[in-house]
């Protein structure tokens, strides 16, 4: 696939502090998800590719436009919603959504239309002519969003989208971010500390620490276990069970949540369960395959890397 961000030998220093060391990115079309504790050079990363920060070395190309020399065309084709706050006081949502679409050089009638277009999209109802002053955290998020697709961008940067949002709207809004990809043609780009809404949307994840990218994967190969395994349910005492798979030269784990982890490299795994199963006289009520936790490898791929662990 055609990478969107070419990164290369990318490094960025400010004074005795590197922030970006040594670079090599690529990221192609779908939903990526870019986490890294607090230092790891994400900020830094997300303003030299909009062209606020130039490069102390190596070349880097967004949508095929050199990020050095050709910012202005770079922000003219993406959408970027900012972690901290940016609206104006005093402006309604409708209106601060509006100038947004001004200032991409949409006129002003038809950005006011394309406004209320994308609120109706977020779900925002009357709420909308309210000052953005009076809004709660989750609602100034909202406006962030529709600002940054209210000119249709063909790729999105989303720095921390859900923060301040309750489970229902966090829902809500990572169903959009789903649908722009999958049926609107956008990428994005999600900087994120909350693990599960990488788990739940993302196709790709990007780990950064201390400005090295340690991990760059599909997110379906990070969720495959290095060997075949399944996680089970059972409704009796599972001692018996757990012995009769024992017996079988399979590892069995038990897990928090009272479930089995059950591993072994035979292709048979799941016959081998269900004899255990007939064989301790036990009722199976779940079967399903296992999958490494996103939280796991985080933590893993940061502490091979000697940092903190911390996400930001």
């Amino acid at each position: 696939m055609t990478s969107l961000i070419s990164l290369k030998q990318i490094t960025k220093s400010f004074k005795s502090l590197r922030a970006l060391d040594g670079i090599d990115l690529e990221v192609s079309s779908g939903i990526t998800g870019l986490l890294g504790p607090n230092g790891a050079g994400k900020s830094t990363l997300i303003k030299m590719l909009l062209g606020l920060v130039q490069p102390t070395t190596g070349t880097a190309s967004f949508l095929g436009f050199d990020v050095r020399k050709e910012g202005r065309q770079i922000r003219n084709r993406i959408g970027y919603m900012p972690e901290d706050d940016c609206y104006i006081s005093g402006l309604s949502g409708v209106s601060a959504v509006q100038f947004s679409g001004c200032l991409s050089g949409i006129p002003k009638t038809e950005s006011l239309r394309r406004a209320h277009e994308i609120l109706d999209f977020c779900d925002m109802k009357q709420e909308r002519y309210r000052m953005v002053d009076t809004y709660s955290t989750g609602m100034r998020q909202i406006i962030k969003f529709a600002s940054a697709i209210v000119h249709d961008p063909e790729f999105l940067i989303l720095d921390e989208p859900t923060s301040g949002l309750d489970p229902e709207e966090r829902e809500k809004l990572l169903k959009r971010i789903r649908l722009l990809a999958s049926q609107m043609g956008k990428s994005v780009l999600i900087s994120t500390h909350i693990l599960p809404d990488v788990q739940a949307i993302c196709d790709d994840v990007v780990i950064l620490s201390q400005g090295k990218v340690r991990l760059c994967e599909p997110l379906v190969t990070l969720n495959r276990t290095a060997e075949p395994s399944f996680r089970v349910r059972v409704l009796e005492n599972m001692d018996p069970f757990v012995k009769a798979l024992e017996s079988s030269d399979v590892e069995v784990s038990k897990n928090p949540d009272g479930t089995l982890t059950v591993a072994s490299p035979s292709p048979q795994l799941s016959e081998t369960i269900w004899n255990a199963a007939h064989q301790s006289g036990v009722s199976i009520q779940s079967l399903i395959p296992a999958r490494n936790s996103l939280e796991e490898v985080f933590l893993s791929t940061v502490a091979d890397a000697g940092g903190t662990g911390e996400n930001d």
